[in-house]
């Protein structure tokens, strides 16, 4: 049994939307600096259109490339997967295409474990992470595990935590505090791992934690049974909840928890092309695009009126 969140693939070669997405063949843990196998759009300027009307506040190696290489964990649905025709998927891809067509360039997504991609940004795999990454201090300071040497992030969507459970919610869970004594599932280096951890310090009974590596696992796990409860996004519980089984498998107990930006992360020493990426995420949100993206996905609940960079806390 699989859930609608489908697992990470390696080798995989192939282009989303003809907006300006691709995908390049990446494989571990993106962070020995390899730029990844080509694909139309990269090298001699590509697909750069240098008339698109933020062209020509990209850097000029951007420019030249055509392409801007998008580190991601694609296993997150609806944030960013693969689809039963294992083309990419998601908010995160439709966003980047929108981007794409106002800054003249590809977005060509490379998939990783979450864990390592700020590492593989540093490292200059990557130019830009765009995958569900919750922005906070302790990330843009390079203080989180997963953060190693800190980014800059550009924030253009808003979400909590949630718990998923199995349909019916035998364990009677509505909130964090109802965690104690069960096995929880959360996937590794994100925020609802912290939460987890956070959690566990208020319990008399501890809770069992399962930390994987793919959010997908985790979901799985409460599928078949070996977990009680999934602590993932909201937009991801929610999904689940709507989709899985068609809608008979999982529901989302409680509410939303500690809702915070989302942050497209850039390299701190890479203020031309984060103010780039601002400027573009607020004019898809100015010209309607943002909310035909996220009305797609039903995930309107997270928008947000302002392109901010560093606004996590």
């Amino acid at each position: 049994m699989t859930s609608l969140t489908r697992r990470s693939r390696c080798t995989v070669l192939g282009a989303f939307a003809a907006a300006g997405v691709l995908l390049l063949s990446a494989c571990g843990d993106q962070t020995d600096g390899d730029n990844g196998s080509g694909g139309s759009g990269s090298g001699n300027g590509g697909g750069a259109n240098a008339e698109a009307p933020l062209y020509d506040l990209l850097p000029e190696a951007i420019q030249e490339a055509g392409v801007i290489k998008v580190g991601s964990n694609i296993d997150y649905a609806p944030i960013e997967f693969f689809d039963d025709n294992d083309e990419i998927a998601g908010i995160d891809p439709d966003i980047a295409a929108a981007l794409g067509e106002v800054l003249g360039v590809e977005f060509a997504f490379s998939d990783g474990t979450f864990d390592g991609l700020v590492l593989g940004l540093n490292n200059g795999r990557h130019d830009i992470v765009m995958s569900a990454m919750t922005d906070t201090k302790d990330r843009q300071n390079g203080i989180s595990e997963d953060a190693e040497g800190g980014a800059d992030f550009v924030n253009y969507f808003q979400a909590g935590s949630a718990i998923l459970v199995a349909k019916g919610n035998p364990e009677g869970i509505n909130g964090v505090a109802d965690l104690c004594g069960l096995t929880v599932a959360a996937q590794r280096g994100t925020a609802n791992e912290y939460l987890l951890d956070a959690q566990q310090e208020e319990c008399d009974e501890p809770i069992s934690p399962m930390i994987n590596e793919t959010d997908s696992n985790s979901i799985t796990a409460l599928q078949s049974g070996r977990a009680q409860a999934v602590i993932t996004d909201f937009p991801v519980a929610l999904y689940n909840e709507l989709n899985a089984g068609g809608g008979d498998l999982f529901e989302v107990a409680g509410e939303q928890i500690d809702a915070a930006p989302y942050g497209i992360a850039v390299k701190k020493d890479n203020t031309e092309l984060r103010d780039a990426i601002q400027a573009a995420v607020q004019e898809i949100i100015d010209n309607g695009t943002y909310d035909e993206v996220l009305a797609k996905w039903s995930a309107e609940t997270g928008a947000v009126d302002e392109a901010t960079i560093n606004a996590g806390e």
